[in-house]
């Protein structure tokens, strides 16, 4: 056991994408979390190999029939032993499941009930399907991402699903649970994605407010309109990322491509950001990206080689700092962050559904005659 959160006991009725996230970093910083899987998705015996799905490490997995009153009574008898409760359905399906937030607190008021979901549990849209992109879009986080001319670029689903709503579940989760443990008083935690995308617009609304962020889409200091915060193509069509937006960085910069010493506009003006762009781009085409990593190695130029996934974990200050990790053979994200006083970890690969019903249950209270029978009823399989 380590990590932060060791001790701390949550329960995850598993879903897709931001509330699996929302658990992964729950148990890389140490909390025991039983994702309780559907009984259906369960094999006897369990398969032996990992699961597929990385947003499933560092827990174990129970498949419970919630069909079943017995199924239901179990994660209610966990219910009242755990710090928290995480699902990811849809407002009122856990009501009517029988596992709705009243009903938990009514078990457990100490219980912080985490409720993850892209519209929120109310309002117009509370009810309607979405996807990430649908978030962001509403959110005001989509229409800024993206070149001069261009439609809107939606950013992976890396703002909404996983920035704006994972992210932001797992800081709810550990702020009530603070909060019960100085009150004794459980609360829902209401994450909507659509909150949490406008939320990490806070800096470009800063931004806008100031009369620093005025113009089009693909025209403004940060979405690649500058020719200093732009990424540009090297002969062998690579990449090379240039965030120099400071002056002592765009020095450095424009001394490393050959300009220093040049007639050249000022780094603000912005009429000259287009003509700038294009001369960056020819002298950046001329050379290889391995070129360019050499050339401002070392240096405060704010450029770095735009690495592919398959890369990033070999580079050599990402292998320094053990950014990547290899667990059960697949190399993937290590915990973040850090706890130099108490470790975050991996503790197991991700679990096959079903995969640990005795010992789990066993852990959280439950005797063996107990776990027997709920297998026998057809609860857990």
């Amino acid at each position: 056991m380590s990590g932060p959160l060791d001790g701390l006991r949550i329960i995850e009725l598993a879903g897709l994408g931001p509330a699996p996230f929302a658990g992964m970093m729950l148990a890389d910083a140490g909390a025991d979390i039983v994702r309780i899987d559907r009984f259906e998705r369960a094999t006897y015996p369990p398969h032996s190999e990992a699961h597929v799905d990385l947003m499933n490490r560092g827990r174990r997995s129970v498949a419970v029939d919630l069909k079943n009153p017995g199924g239901v009574g179990l994660v209610l008898r966990l219910v009242e032993v755990a710090d928290g409760l995480m699902e990811g359905f849809r407002p009122g399906v856990a009501e009517r499941l029988g596992l709705g937030p009243d009903v938990c607190l009514a078990r457990n008021p100490r219980l912080v009930f985490g409720r993850m979901t892209g519209w929120g549990q109310d309002g117009p849209l509370a009810q309607a399907a979405g996807h990430d992109i649908d978030y962001i879009a509403l959110s005001g986080a989509l229409e800024p991402i993206g070149r001069a001319g261009q439609a809107p670029l939606p950013p992976l689903n890396l703002v909404g699903d996983f920035g704006g709503g994972g992210m932001l579940l797992a800081f709810g989760m550990v702020a009530a649970i603070l909060s019960a443990r100085q009150t004794g008083a459980g609360q829902v935690v209401d994450a909507a994605m659509v909150d949490g995308a406008a939320s990490l617009m806070t800096m470009t609304t800063t931004l806008r407010a100031a009369g620093m962020w005025d113009g089009p889409r693909g025209t403004n200091l940060l979405d690649t309109g500058a020719h200093f915060y732009e990424v540009y193509e090297t002969s062998d069509g690579g990449f090379i990322g240039v965030g120099a937006i400071e002056p002592q960085f765009y020095a450095e910069l424009i001394r490393l491509l050959g300009l220093e010493g040049e007639d050249l506009p000022p780094q603000m003006d912005r009429d000259a950001w287009p003509g700038m762009k294009e001369r960056f781009a020819r002298i950046f085409a001329g050379r290889t990206r391995a070129d360019w990593e050499a050339v401002f190695d070392g240096t405060d130029a704010c450029a770095t080689p735009v690495l592919s996934p398959a890369e990033a974990p070999e580079h050599p200050h990402n292998r320094f700092r053990q950014t990547f990790t290899e667990v059960a053979g697949v190399v993937q994200p290590a915990p973040a962050p850090r706890f130099l006083g108490t470790p975050g970890a991996i503790r197991r690969p991700p679990p096959n559904p079903g995969q640990h019903a005795e010992e789990a249950l066993g852990d959280w209270g439950l005797s063996d005659g107990e776990i027997g029978a709920l297998r026998t009823s057809g609860a857990i399989r």
